[in-house]
């Protein structure tokens, strides 16, 4: 079966080019151009992966990705405009993948979409070795196989690009990690991604554990070092 890309802009010579270049490479693709007519047809099938518009009429970017963020990790690329970096922002902090600012590349974004994919894929292989795949580190257990993470018995829901950077850390407990190292882990070489972008993704993992966790503080931040996982 093709891989399932969903596109929601309110541009229709964006959804139409862009639409074109990913049919060209084999992706089978969805449109929308507002995003409350996405998220009705996400709940009768999610695609496997999403690139939103943040600004879009009845339902902008940011609003599908709360919803969305509520039932799924769909993997999800933010179009914004140059002047949105504050947009960018608060998309990562709300668990968005990647973002590509406009005018764009449609290679670029081919590109981004191609990484995401690569590393959820990559996150899942051998699956002959699914218990060996598993990794303990005291309250926390992840499965890279089924993308799955408990932290006290209670189900984490975390992106691809949360997975891998959580993934990194707690491989080795007690272990300082920068955030190049981290970027490294996260996005492909050849995609440029702010290393402060790690942060806003720290960020989002630590709110998620403390929904079931108020005291959760596995993850310690070493100003101007980096990050280190603490087991609990």
């Amino acid at each position: 079966m093709s891989t399932t890309i969903a596109l929601v802009d309110d541009d229709r010579n964006i959804l139409t080019s862009v639409s074109m270049v990913l049919e060209g490479e084999g992706y089978a693709v969805r449109t929308y151009n507002d995003g409350a007519t996405a998220l009705t047809a996400f709940e009768k099938s999610m695609p496997d992966l999403a690139v939103l518009d943040v600004k879009m009429p009845r339902m902008d970017g940011m609003e599908l990705l709360r919803q969305l963020r509520t039932r799924s990790d769909l993997p999800v690329i933010f179009l914004t405009s140059k002047d949105e970096e504050i947009d960018e922002l608060i998309g990562l902090r709300m668990g968005a993948d990647d973002y590509v600012r406009k005018p764009f590349s449609q290679r670029l974004l081919v590109e981004r979409i191609r990484t995401i994919l690569r590393r959820r894929e990559n996150a899942a292989k051998d699956p002959e070795k699914t218990e060996s795949n598993c990794m303990v580190r005291g309250s926390l257990s992840m499965d890279p196989l089924r993308h799955a993470v408990t932290w006290k018995a209670q189900q984490i829901t975390l992106t691809v690009t949360e997975f891998l950077i959580l993934q990194a850390l707690a491989q080795r407990p007690g272990f300082v990690k920068s955030r190049d190292q981290l970027l490294d882990v996260a996005y492909d070489d050849q995609v440029y991604v702010d290393d402060r972008t790690i942060d806003s993704h720290i960020k989002r993992i630590r709110k998620k554990f403390k929904v079931y966790d108020p005291d959760f503080a596995s993850i310690e931040t070493l100003y101007g070092i980096g990050y280190r996982y603490n087991e609990a």
